[in-house]
């Protein structure tokens, strides 16, 4: 167990976890305690108090549900900006025509309903730390914005002329990955560079499986006491039920899960026949090995039996495969709903800008459907 802060007398941080990835901002700083058994999420923990160090733009990459805005506010409480605010932003949340407006405000008649000025959300987080979540979604205009502020530490309100400055420090997050999409033309490699000054990736739950079982058991508390229910206790044959799954949600899908087993039990202690999968880890078990690998794959196939000479690289193959699979998919998502964009964005579970640049970048027009 780890605790990346100490308290008064140098005396460790009663250790304490939180949705979204095991990371809790207590009381404030000192006391913002990190914790973690697994040796994965424990070597991450450790890289907090260095990256707090400086001002240097963060990127914090991980698959969604591993906490990446609980570790930015753990890198802005250990930091000399702790006492300022921390001003989370999902990139993805925002129309593409108010990204410019939302991050940098507006002056006063800068568009119609504009009667005074607005402030961005860079000003209101002055002297402190702005967190950029899925980064990867804001357009080329946005990019190019966000790179001109890293370089000056300068910006323009919308609708003028007049430059201003922020005191600011840049963490920004994504689950996807940046380098395949400045290859692809997505994402500005000038970006990619100014914001990979330092960088942390965050382990997904499937790997720090010692983990889950602390856990799941403040998780089971937290909302016992939520709801009334004084203490309920889980079995170990549960946590091994929930160490059995792969947890493809991470510990926001575990959080979600306890909650929603405890719910639907009215037992003081949680079995693994009260625990509420999303699939029946059971019924898998006896039919297959959750962990096996298939002998013949979809990948093995797309690969091929090539080998000697005529072997591609890694790095193309895996680009042709990936290339491949999004074709079939956006063709086969834009038939199902006969061609209109917003539809086959809810069908796809996607931010609609996302499935747009997809549909832009392999050349699949709206509107049209599409054999195969």
């Amino acid at each position: 167990m780890l605790s990346g802060a100490s308290g008064p007398g140098g005396d460790p941080v009663a250790p304490a976890v939180d949705a979204g990835g095991g990371v809790v901002s207590d009381a404030g700083p000192p006391n913002h305690g990190l914790v973690g058994e697994s040796d994965k999420f424990v070597r991450t923990l450790s890289k907090i108090p260095l990256l707090a160090r400086s001002d240097a733009t963060v990127l914090i990459t991980g698959e969604t549900g591993t906490g990446k805005e609980l570790f930015a506010q753990a890198i802005h409480a250990h930091s000399g900006r702790s006492e300022m605010p921390f001003i989370p932003v999902n990139c993805g949340a925002l129309p593409e025509h108010l990204v410019e407006n939302e991050l940098f405000g507006h002056a006063k008649g800068a568009y119609t309903g504009a009667a005074a000025h607005g402030k961005g959300l860079l000003a209101e987080a002055e002297g402190g730390t702005l967190f950029l979540d899925e980064l990867n979604s804001l357009s080329q205009s946005a990019q190019s914005k966000l790179l001109r502020f890293l370089q000056s530490r300068e910006y323009r309100m919308l609708g003028s002329t007049r430059l201003m400055r922020a005191d600011v420090r840049i963490i920004a997050a994504t689950n996807a990955e940046l380098r395949d999409q400045v290859r692809s033309g997505e994402f500005r490699e000038d970006l990619y560079h100014r914001l990979y000054v330092l960088s942390i990736e965050l382990p997904p739950l499937r790997v720090r499986r010692d983990d889950i079982g602390l856990l799941a058991r403040h998780f089971l508390a937290r909302y016992a006491a939520e709801h009334g229910r004084g203490e309920v206790k889980m079995t170990e044959v549960a946590v091994a039920k929930l160490a059995s799954y792969n947890w493809p949600g991470n510990v926001r899908e575990l959080q979600s899960v306890v909650q929603r087993s405890l719910l639907l039990s009215l037992n003081p202690v949680l079995d693994a026949t009260d625990i509420d999968l999303p699939v029946d880890v059971d019924a898998a078990e006896e039919t297959t090995d959750l962990y096996a690998v298939p002998s013949q794959t979809p990948a093995d196939a797309a690969i091929g039996e090539v080998g000697g000479d005529d072997w591609e690289t890694f790095r193309d193959a895996k680009a042709r495969i990936i290339k491949d699979f999004e074709q079939r998919y956006l063709r086969r998502v834009m038939n199902s709903a006969d061609g209109n964009v917003t539809r086959a964005a809810k069908i796809a579970g996607m931010q609609r800008r996302d499935l747009q640049r997809l549909l832009r970048k392999h050349e699949i027009k709206a509107g049209s459907t599409y054999d195969g």
